[in-house]
């Protein structure tokens, strides 16, 4: 097997060229049909018209051959803290639209969602082993410690003008768990930029003062492993709540009284059993993950830290839980709240260069990163009701399966005028597969067409 070389460098034209003459060899296309030349064609169908703007796309990654699009819709009627917001969703499920439109309308008439920010904390590690002695560790560290904080100054000048910066420096003795092994943990706060390149940054020129300050003062040897920020946020904290009389949500379904009892369940159910609660906060992310693609953030470190924080939180010290809860008071009020870490930015990064991101943040009206925690913590909570309310009535198919009429019916080539057509003739019927098939050659065998 001849490895490539240079593959980066070549111009985008060459990669694509080289890619489908590889597709051709693997898919066993005939090379002399023309397919090649349509493939190539079709590949540069989805570039984006306007050249600059795909200059923008091609250099977002390496070996750029094209875009892979994915719906970008919104979510209207959604009233948070009392301000009327159109929401960005991106997300290729259908379902996850619809339902998050019909929780956000439901809760508009019933006082709207609410959300504060507990905490915006952000932490970095820098770790290392030593020979030093743990009696002896806690001396040197409290010695290097001005070291490391000069260290940071040129870094962080711009950061502390935006009221940014660093919160603390501890050491952490981890020598019981791994011989010689320790942690410096860094706190930041990175005020509306999310701060990751930041934050590696300053962690490494601190990791260097630290190594060069021990080896001067001590003759020991500091052996840095690495430096980099932690995805586990347990300060940076957002709270989302709604709450109505209970009464309310009686009347919102045919389940009527047995609707509140039945939800309370449901989200103790995912309290309690580790089955359960990955599928709830899969779904609760379902709505987390549209907004932050559509605001240019980062979904995979927001859900790998809010999956830990349901791990490791005060609140599951059984292991992990459900990240929402629900209960009725005694004055017979509905409380169901949300509460989850989230690093986002407003400001830098991809948001500042994508398009439809900077459009996003304006669309939202140009919050700050603390407002844009609440706006996304409350959109999970939303598609988290509107997911549970579907589980505990019709069962989440019925509603999942209907938006997927169109997909189905794609697959099996129909026009606009069949699938129009299929809708009308499914109905209320339970849409699988098979019945979206047999009723799509129905419609074909009355018109005389072949399916």
């Amino acid at each position: 097997m001849q490895l490539l070389s240079g593959f980066s460098t070549w111009s985008t034209e060459e990669k694509l060229g080289w890619v489908l003459d590889e597709w051709m060899k693997r898919s066993g296309a005939d090379s002399c049909s023309g397919v090649r030349e349509e493939m190539l064609s079709w590949m540069k169908s989805f570039w984006h018209v306007n050249a600059p703007t795909q200059e923008i796309f091609r250099n977002f990654s390496e070996n750029n051959l094209s875009n892979f699009f994915l719906p970008y819709g919104v979510v209207p009627n959604f009233l948070l803290n009392d301000r009327m917001y159109i929401v960005p969703v991106v997300t290729e499920e259908s379902s996850v639209v619809a339902a998050l439109s019909k929780s956000a309308k439901f809760w508009a008439e019933h006082g709207g969602f609410h959300a504060r920010v507990l905490g915006t904390e952000k932490l970095g590690q820098i770790h290392f082993y030593s020979r030093i002695p743990a009696s002896e560790m806690q001396k040197v560290f409290d010695a290097a410690l001005p070291a490391l904080k000069e260290a940071a100054v040129p870094l962080l000048s711009r950061m502390k003008q935006r009221g940014g910066g660093i919160t603390k420096i501890d050491l952490l003795d981890k020598t019981t768990e791994e011989p010689g092994y320790y942690q410096i943990r860094v706190g930041f706060t990175t005020a509306d930029a999310m701060g990751a390149n930041l934050i590696n940054s300053v962690l490494e020129e601190m990791a260097q003062a630290l190594k060069e300050f021990v080896g001067c003062e001590t003759g020991s040897n500091v052996d840095i492993i690495m430096a980099i920020l932690s995805n586990y946020t347990p300060n940076c904290l957002v709270e989302s709540w709604v709450s109505c009389p209970a009464l309310s949500l009686t009347k919102h379904t045919h389940l009527g009284e047995r609707f509140v009892e039945r939800f309370l369940k449901a989200v103790r159910i995912a309290e309690i059993d580790v089955g359960r609660a990955v599928t709830h906060n899969k779904g609760i992310y379902n709505g987390i993950d549209a907004v932050i693609l559509a605001t240019g953030n980062d979904f995979r470190a927001v859900e790998a830290q809010g999956h830990a924080y349901a791990s490791s939180s005060p609140e599951s010290p059984a292991g992990y839980r459900s990240l929402s809860k629900a209960s009725v008071d005694e004055q017979g009020i509905f409380h169901f709240c949300l509460k989850i870490p989230l690093t986002l930015g407003t400001v830098g990064g991809i948001t500042a260069v994508h398009p439809l991101a900077k459009f996003s943040l304006q669309l939202l009206g140009n919050p700050s990163a603390a407002e844009l925690m609440q706006v996304v913590a409350s959109v999970g909570l939303a598609q988290n009701f509107a997911a549970i309310q579907s589980l505990i009535t019709t069962g989440i198919q019925q509603g999942h399966m209907r938006m997927h009429i169109y997909n189905m019916a794609k697959q099996l080539g129909a026009s606009p005028e069949e699938i129009l057509a299929l809708r009308r003739a499914i109905g209320t019927d339970t849409v699988t597969h098979s019945r979206v098939q047999y009723i799509l050659e129905e419609i074909r065998a009355r018109r005389g067409k072949d399916p």
